[in-house]
């Protein structure tokens, strides 16, 4: 479906809930229930008598979009607050967007059914970049112009954040701003300033400003980009002295402070989490080089047992949920895990409730562990990520797993009565060649003779899912060629076969992949400058809709937008994607601080294209990344957390 032209006509200004025509088209439309809110533990407040209010976006689906743990967490914590308002908006299904442009419905909040247009803020979290066009759909549906320098004072202020957010820049003509980090201390400082501004009448403007001058929200309007003529980036300047060089990322320091989420809302439709998720830590030192939110999110910080045994607690009997996960990047490494899951499953025996640990690292497994997570009787399959096949790729990007580790691993757990084990790859790392990617067919085989063996059964099942690596800023890799996605998928199809080829293991072994195509386009959003914002609005206009779903993603929809939008520029998607990076080079990001020294992470990719690994900082020296050089900084400045934040 195509997206409007410029001139089409927009929706409908409206006041209040727009729920009486939105209910007329429902029955007209694929998952209708999706929309019509009414969950447990939603929010509604007096809309006249808030004075901040915030519309929060997961720009997918509802089904995606709700279990969502960092939009549960800022609802809550705005929610709390006397004097302003929180409601919820994602992002609608083709069938319904076009029903509301014939009916002139906008784009609506899920509590009130509200117009998105009329919130003071609408904040937008992005996990993976394919959502960009999701949140233009957004834009165009509630009646606020696309481009930012477009919006009055009649119009919200548009805040992106999340993981995807880390690098704005392709996102600049749309968003008014930007917030790197933890959102829980951002959103209530961003709320203090609007409530003053509102109070004295200030424009749109002048909150702006106020924003970017506290260092730690990015507004885009107030930098200037200059290209050299090779199409490299010069400098990224402030255009105002007032304005700071760099904008640093938050980070919360104390996780026991902040118990979120006592009580999410528990949703109405089917989604693809149903479980009261509870973060038991933030962050991770194990210096993955290929993984974003391993290093933006440093330093490691716990949450205590009794903080997570009240959270649990609370959000159990809130919600009704019967299965709790204990959520981090790598779960089983919390340096108190077993007691956290003896705790627990003391706690919770007698109960329908089950435990899970959905990130766990091959060598932080233990059977102990398991068995307490599993002591109610119920247990699913086990999931690690050797990620690189061969020994050599697994250095190159440092996840130091062995093939001993692993084999040790899955032996313990098919001999104490598992039968399913899921192994995660990628295809297309730095230095990678064809007999690395083989090698994961080859481990597969291992893992099913071992399991064979240990068990003294033959129905071992082991599933080997791959995923195409994507170069991301604020890592290592941030400088690293993108492998074509011809090269991907030749080295997949060879894997396909290798795995086939023997009978006895072929029906043993399942095998789950994504083609390279929507790895180049979530690379070309990702590495992405101002130039790149032109290419999702064209692709947009030319229908682009949830792009991270395979049955909606168009590749060659992407490469005619990029050519009609970088047409005269002198760059390419080639330039943006497969292109090394040198050292001198100005990085479209650079301006942005996550806390890690770009001369440390340039050190870290020399030593992965020499595949040398580095140890874990929490158990070994400290590495100089540069992160915790600020935490004084962090400590000493952290805003508290007050009722009048």
């Amino acid at each position: 479906m195509s997206a409007p032209t410029t001139d089409s006509r927009p929706m409908t200004p409206n006041t209040g809930s727009v729920f009486s025509r939105l209910e007329e088209l429902l029955p007209l439309v694929s998952k209708p229930v999706q929309y019509v809110g009414g969950e447990v533990n939603a929010v509604v407040k007096d809309w006249d008598a808030m004075n901040v209010r915030w519309a929060l976006m997961y720009p997918d689906a509802y089904e995606v979009g709700a279990p969502n743990q960092g939009v549960a967490i800022l609802y809550e914590v705005l929610n709390e607050q006397a004097d302003v308002l929180c409601e919820r908006t994602y992002a609608v299904w083709p069938d319904l967007e076009a029903l509301m442009r014939e009916h002139g419905v906008p784009q609506f909040s899920i509590e009130n059914h509200r117009p998105i247009g009329e919130f003071d803020l609408m904040g937008v979290s992005f996990s993976t970049e394919l959502g960009y066009t999701n949140m233009l759909t957004a834009l165009d549906l509630a009646g606020i112009p696309l481009h930012a320098v477009d919006r009055t004072d009649a119009h919200p202020i548009v805040i992106a954040g999340g993981h995807a957010a880390f690098n704005p820049e392709p996102l600049s003509m749309f968003v008014d701003a930007a917030v790197l980090g933890d959102g829980e201390e951002a959103v209530l400082n961003i709320t203090a300033i609007v409530r003053q501004a509102k109070a004295e009448g200030a424009s749109r403007d002048e909150i702006l400003l106020r924003l970017a001058r506290t260092g730690s929200i990015y507004v885009p309007k107030f930098y200037d980009v200059d290209y050299l003529d090779d199409g490299r980036i010069r400098r990224v300047a402030p255009n105002r002295e007032d304005v700071p060089w760099r904008v640093a990322k938050h980070t919360l320091m104390d996780l026991d402070n902040w118990p979120y989420p006592k009580a999410p809302p528990v949703p109405v439709a089917e989604t693809v989490h149903e479980r009261m998720s509870v973060e038991i830590f933030r962050g991770c030192t194990r210096g993955c080089r290929f993984c974003q939110a391993g290093m933006i999110t440093r330093p490691v910080r716990e949450r205590s047992i009794d903080g997570i045994r009240a959270i649990v607690k609370g959000g159990l009997e809130a919600t009704g949920y019967e299965e709790v996960g204990l959520l981090s990047l790598s779960s089983a490494d919390h340096s108190e895990i077993a007691e956290i899951a003896k705790s627990l499953a003391d706690e919770y025996s007698e109960s329908q409730t089950s435990l899970s640990l959905p990130s766990t690292r091959v060598d932080a497994f233990n059977v102990d562990l398991a068995n307490e997570l599993t002591r109610n009787g119920r247990r699913s399959g086990l999931t690690f990520a050797p990620e690189g096949g061969s020994e050599r790729m697994r250095k190159v990007i440092n996840k130091m797993v062995t093939e001993e580790d692993l084999i040790r691993t899955v032996t313990t757990a098919y001999a104490n009565g598992w039968r399913q084990v899921k192994l995660y790859f990628m295809c297309g790392l730095p230095t990678e060649e064809d007999e690395d990617v083989l090698q994961i067919a080859r481990m597969a085989k291992e893992v099913i003779k071992a399991g064979r063996i240990a068990s003294g059964k033959r129905d071992i099942r082991c599933t080997v899912s791959i995923g195409g690596f994507v170069p991301k800023p604020h890592t290592p890799f941030q400088w690293a060629g993108q492998a074509p996605h011809e090269v991907t998928d030749a080295r997949l199809h060879l894997l396909k076969e290798a795995i086939r080829s023997d009978r006895d293991y072929a029906k043993a072994i399942g095998f789950r992949y994504h083609d390279g195509k929507p790895g180049i386009v979530e690379g070309l959003l990702s590495r992405g400058d101002r130039r790149i914002g032109a290419v999702i609005e064209q692709a947009w206009r030319d229908g682009a809709r949830f792009d991270g779903w395979s049955e909606h993603f168009r590749y060659d929809r992407w490469m005619k937008a990029a050519e009609a939008a970088l047409a005269g520029t002198g760059v390419d998607v080639d330039w943006y994607t497969t292109r090394e990076r040198t050292q001198a080079e100005v990085l479209p990001w650079d301006h942005l601080d996550s806390g890690l020294d770009k001369e440390w992470l340039w050190e870290d990719w020399q030593a992965a294209l020499d595949a040398d690994s580095v140890e874990d900082c929490r158990w070994s020296p400290c590495s100089d990344c540069g992160v915790c050089d600020q935490m004084g900084t962090f400590i000493q400045m952290g805003p508290t957390r007050t009722e009048e934040a």
